[in-house]
């Protein structure tokens, strides 16, 4: 949970209580406008006042990049009040900027209102002068936008409130730096130490001392920093949050690490494969469910002490992983990472701290405290746009509880080796996860007809895209565009 602009002097930043629904969003919609209006206009003085000239509000498209648009800090007041234009032909732009169409969604008709969330107002502290937030579209009259996927995550977060359940949530981010020069150019790495080596950390480390001074003063509760399997690879963990929060602290924390590295005269690259045969970068999902402040992953009567919810939201999530990976592995290059024996989650299984299952459960330390106990979504990479993640992911498990699902039996060692029946691969190239994604009634009933056909066709769009591509080629296509 980043400090916001509102509430910078008393901000705690390992409180974890889940961000509720902005009040202004409970009202009605003129009146929702001026609250918006109101609250802006205290927020844009007091950032005027410590020198901030631009606000960047974000979302995040299907294909996984990043999208923005920025206004003077004198127009916040009305970029919240009225929101600022932006296309729905985005819902279906691909990774390399071309368009494609979809049957709700797709040309050049029409436009929407991004609209910033305040309660996420957050000074950017590697980019002096601008702040940050970010958007929810809406349509021209004010209503969602039935293909904004922040508002989808938001939709799942609010179904699991209403079961009196709460998620709380992260999402590990690993990178790979190299040295700044033309996208057309291969990596040059600044270090070359060894895996996890103190090399890296010292090689670097202006570098990554000026990356956790950014990441604390913007309230992000930093847990660990560390080197990473892959030459220039490295990967931080933010403490867990509500799901929103967690969602909206990727989007962050992946601008805050590509502005430190520009300052250091470092590109920064979060795609799934950076080299052909390297492990590439993963975007793994920890989470845990809670009911009435109680963690249900800990002292229950289910496998290491899951509850019989806690166990029947999991099991409900790894029946449906090979669909999800069309939302969490979403890249056509996200299959060269995930593959066997590489820690990638390749195998749809689950088990105690087994890091080669796609489902790693990790009881904690048991005098730790409650929050320790949480479950690890391994298969997931950083191409993955992180609403449609987390909302996917929510969609699944309560329908797995409603369904009263049990874990199959638990995997205790490599899966490729198992001695017993073969475990089941995940799909090993993101046609399988395309062709799985759309028999998943599940994920269209959950993402609603508009959003599910816009990232269908924005899968199969990228498969055509790169259908002749050698391994090489694809690596080199989509290296620098996450």
């Amino acid at each position: 949970m980043s400090t916001t602009i509102a509430d910078q002097d008393s901000y705690d930043p390992f409180d974890q209580a889940p961000a509720e629904e902005p009040v202004a969003e409970q009202l009605p919609a003129a009146d929702a406008r001026a609250a918006r209006a109101a609250r802006a206009r205290v927020a844009a003085a007091r950032l005027g006042a410590e020198g901030v000239e631009g606000v960047v509000v974000s979302w995040v498209d299907n294909a996984g990049l990043t999208r923005v648009k920025a206004v003077p800090v004198r127009r916040l007041e009305h970029a919240a009040a009225w929101g600022v234009g932006a296309a729905p032909c985005f819902d279906v732009f691909l990774v390399d900027d071309s368009i494609t169409t979809s049957r709700h969604i797709g040309g050049p008709v029409g436009d929407l209102r991004l609209v910033p969330d305040l309660g996420r107002l957050t000074r950017l502290a590697a980019q002096p002068g601008w702040a940050w937030a970010p958007g929810d579209r809406l349509t021209q009259e004010g209503t969602e936008h039935p293909g904004c996927q922040r508002r989808f995550a938001r939709r799942m977060i609010a179904e699991a409130r209403r079961r009196g359940l709460e998620l709380r949530a992260g999402i590990e981010v690993e990178w790979v730096v190299a040295l700044a020069g033309p996208p057309a150019e291969p990596p040059v790495y600044p270090t070359h130490g060894p895996a996890y080596g103190f090399h890296r950390l010292t090689d670097l480390s202006d570098y990554l001392r000026d990356l956790l001074s950014a990441l604390d003063r913007q309230g992000l509760a930093v847990l660990q920093l560390h080197p990473e399997y892959a030459t220039g690879q490295f990967e931080v963990s933010i403490a867990a949050e509500d799901p929103l929060g967690a969602a909206d602290s990727t989007v962050l924390v992946r601008q805050t690490v590509r502005a430190v590295g520009v300052r250091h005269g470092l590109r920064t690259s979060f795609a799934p494969a950076v080299e052909p045969d390297g492990v590439g970068n993963g975007g793994h999902l920890h989470l845990s469910l809670w009911r009435d402040g109680r963690n249900l992953g800990q002292g229950g009567p289910g496998p290491h002490g899951l509850t019989t919810e806690a166990e029947s939201f999991l099991a409900g999530v790894l029946a449906e992983l090979p669909a999800l990976l069309a939302l969490g592995a979403p890249s056509p290059a996200s299959y060269l990472r995930l593959v066997p024996q590489r820690w990638a989650g390749a195998y749809q299984c689950w088990g105690r701290e087994n890091r080669e299952a796609a489902l790693r459960l990790i009881p904690g330390p048991p005098d730790e405290g409650p929050g320790s106990a949480n479950a690890e979504l391994k298969c997931f990479d950083a191409a993955a746009n992180p609403y449609l993640l987390i909302g996917g992911v929510l969609a699944v498990g309560l329908t797995g509880i409603a369904a009263r699902r049990a874990l199959p039996a638990e995997v205790l060692d490599e899966p490729s080796e198992h001695p017993g029946p073969a475990i089941p691969r995940l799909p090993a190239t993101l046609a399988t996860a395309l062709a799985e994604y759309r028999t998943s009634t599940l994920l269209r009933e959950a993402l609603g007809d508009p959003l599910y056909e816009a990232v269908s066709a924005v899968r199969q769009a990228e498969l055509d895209l790169f259908a002749e591509h050698t391994p090489e080629e694809l690596v080199a296509a989509t290296r620098w565009r996450y």
